[in-house]
């Protein structure tokens, strides 16, 4: 049996977040700070508006998103200061009280996804483009279960849940958030204000690619005025389409007059194929790619009484085959995938506040804080160093929190400078100095 481990205090200066460091030195690049500074009434000369959402960003990349998380940065405020380039750490009631009043301003403004997009673009991010060479932009809604809170704007989503329907845009492959929105649970998808967050979003894309645009969306977004909008901005998209009233038998005819036959099974028939229709407002016809599936027998053998008939169809605007349309689309299921680690590994399924302009700004915040978490990862891979177990294109948020937000220090002051010591036994602190070292010279 081998000897026990003793546990005494010491007054040595060990950090366990010195990944805010990284984070803070990704900041800095934007002019978050002296915007919010401007805003408000409040004259406070020992906590300033930056010193507020700057705290609060450096919470929630740790995946907290209490304000009384804050006293955890209390106990060390000059290395949580330097580490985030702020003056002062506030208490958890000035840090609410603050988000409270500047919040009207904030959303008014769009200005913290404005200095998202000004980020990536400081930090030198090129969001991957798919292959047909578009860079591509997912828009989607996500809910946000607030079940049995009096929150303002909480209400009876689509999942049959009371919370909020915010709606999401991330560009890349990678899928940083390009542009955010809440709304409130009992809005549907294609509701008022949506087609300018779209042309807001698109504004946002490219400010930070130079690429061609491609927006995929699903069923919940099938409007004509997403489609003049998208015509009008020279975006490419590809968008599910809402059967509402059609006939499945309808399809079933068309698809075997203008589709190209498989049969990946016996008792199993697909069609793939397009048609064009014209709509109102646009002057040519629009592309429809379909995909009608007829089953007589099931994958176990099971013969049906009445065949099956499943239909897809997409809007598209791509002159490519219908099997890269289709094949497109299917990515854009990736965008759950991103909805996950915002709620879970950021933690913002629930939202600290009970004010609706209050949560809207503080999910602005974690879309930067986001970005800022996702940067930190690609570039981790960017190294060429093994730091997974398989091959991978991003690392999950909860992954880089993990590894880097979380790596522990110990920081030595000497001749007026400061320094932060890694442990021999931390196996990521190469990549951090070098990541640092990359943040700090770009």
């Amino acid at each position: 049996m081998g000897k026990s481990i003793k546990v005494k205090a010491s007054e040595d200066r060990l950090i366990t977040p010195c990944g805010l460091i990284l984070a803070g030195a990704l900041l800095v690049k934007t002019a978050l700070g002296g915007i919010v500074d401007k805003l408000g009434k409040t004259v406070d000369a020992t906590h300033k508006n930056a010193s507020c959402v700057m705290a609060y960003i450096g919470l929630l990349c740790q995946g907290k998103t209490s304000y009384e998380d804050v006293r955890e940065m209390q106990e060390d405020p000059e290395f949580h200061c330097q580490a985030l380039h702020i003056e002062s750490i506030p208490s958890a009631e000035t840090m609410r009280q603050r988000l409270d009043e500047i919040a009207p301003e904030i959303c008014d403004t769009n200005i913290v996804m404005q200095q998202s997009a000004a980020l990536l673009r400081e930090a030198g991010i090129s969001p991957t483009p798919v292959f047909t060479g578009h860079v591509p932009i997912d828009v989607d809604v996500s809910v946000h279960d607030n079940s049995k809170t009096k929150k303002e704007g909480v209400g009876w989503t689509y999942k049959k849940v009371d919370g909020y329907s915010p709606i999401y845009a991330y560009i890349g492959e990678e899928g940083y958030v390009c542009n955010v929105k809440l709304r409130s649970g009992t809005s549907h998808s294609q509701c008022e204000g949506t087609v300018e967050y779209l042309a807001d979003t698109l504004r946002m894309a490219r400010g930070i690619t130079d690429g061609k645009l491609l927006v995929r969306m699903d069923s919940g977004n099938d409007s004509i005025d997403n489609i003049k909008l998208f015509v009008k901005e020279g975006a490419d998209y590809v968008i599910k389409r809402n059967l509402r009233q059609e006939s499945l038998v309808e399809w079933e005819i068309n698809a075997m007059k203008h589709g190209k036959k498989t049969q990946p099974r016996d008792g199993k028939v697909v069609y793939t194929g397009s048609i064009f229709r014209d709509r109102v407002g646009v002057k040519e016809p629009l592309r429809i790619v379909f995909r009608v599936t007829k089953r007589t027998m099931l994958a176990n053998g099971q013969f049906l009484i009445t065949p099956e008939i499943e239909v897809d169809t997409w809007w598209t605007s791509l002159d490519i085959s219908e099997e890269e349309v289709i094949r497109l689309y299917c990515d854009h299921a990736t965008s759950e995938q991103f909805h996950s680690e915002m709620k879970t590994d950021i933690g913002l399924e629930r939202f600290p506040s009970g004010k609706f302009k209050t949560n809207a700004v503080i999910l602005q915040l974690a879309a930067l804080a986001f970005n800022t978490l996702r940067i930190m990862g690609q570039t981790a891979l960017s190294f060429g160093e093994k730091i997974t177990r398989h091959d991978v294109q991003r690392l999950r948020i909860k992954t880089v929190i993990t590894r880097f937000m979380f790596i522990a220090g110990r920081i030595i002051t000497h001749a007026r400078q400061t320094f932060l010591t890694l442990g021999r036994s931390n196996i990521w602190r190469d990549i951090f100095g070098r990541m640092y070292e990359a943040f700090s010279s770009t």
